[in-house]
This record gives C-alpha cells, sequence and structure tokens, in this order.
C-alpha cells in the first residue's frame, strides 16, 4: 500500500480554522500555497508526517453540507485526561470521555471534539491499536 501523506477538509475562515488546529493539536503550517480560486494550508507537528490540508474556496460563504457518510479524523494522544482538561480550559468544548468496552473488553477510551466547520475529531488515549 502506498503511505497515507493528509486529508483534505473544506473550510470557510482560514484564520479561524489554523487557529483552532493549532490550539487543539498543535499543528502549525507547513506551506500555504495560494490560487486564484482557492487556498491550501498543509499543517502539521512533529509527532507525525501525516498532514491535514485545509482548502479554503474563495468567495464561498455558506457552510459545507457534510452530509450523512462523513465518519471522523482520529488523533492519539498519552494522556486522554490531561488533554480533556486542556480541551475544556481552552473552551474546545469537548465532549465526554468515553470508555469503549463492548463485551466487556476494552477496545479505547476517547473523547470528540467538533472543529469550526463541523468536522468531527476523535481524541484517542494512546494504547492498544491505536498508538
Amino acid at each position: 500500500m502506498g503511505k497515507t501523506i493528509h486529508t483534505m477538509l473544506r473550510v470557510l475562515d482560514e484564520e479561524r480554522s489554523v487557529a483552532f488546529y493549532q490550539k487543539a493539536f498543535g499543528l502549525e503550517v507547513a506551506e500555504r500555497l495560494d490560487f486564484t480560486e482557492f487556498t491550501l494550508i498543509y499543517l502539521s507537528n512533529s509527532e507525525t508526517e501525516f498532514e491535514v490540508e485545509l482548502t479554503v474556496n474563495k468567495g464561498r460563504t455558506e457552510p459545507y453540507d457534510l452530509g450523512d457518510g462523513y465518519g471522523h479524523l482520529a488523533v492519539s494522544v498519552a494522556d486522554l485526561d490531561a488533554e480533556h482538561a486542556r480541551f475544556e480550559a481552552e473552551g474546545l468544548a469537548p465532549r465526554k470521555l468515553v470508555k469503549f468496552a463492548p463485551d466487556g473488553r476494552l477496545v479505547g477510551r476517547f473523547f470528540f471534539v467538533t472543529d469550526p466547520d463541523g468536522y468531527q475529531i476523535e481524541v484517542l488515549e494512546r494504547s492498544g491499536r491505536f498508538k
């Protein structure tokens, strides 16, 4: 299989979205490519080579319809409880912590947060298969 390198999210407000991803996940602008009709902003951090690509279509004023097929982006962290508390302190409105253990077997611990454009992001504790 090829190497996964980024995921793309369409956003309305570049400044608002970049600020969210910086505050929430420590992502910084790795590159910004400005074109006539759109701008691409690549965000990354030292944890991984995988990037989040924000696409801003110039002139768009209406929020994107995420439909009923969008799932979520997932990020793993070393200390889930500390990150949840930090998200709360930063005003990022994380949802409740969840211990996912169907049939009594712990699969993972996580919480979700929503970005400014409505994308769902799962923040998972690094354990088991979630490294």
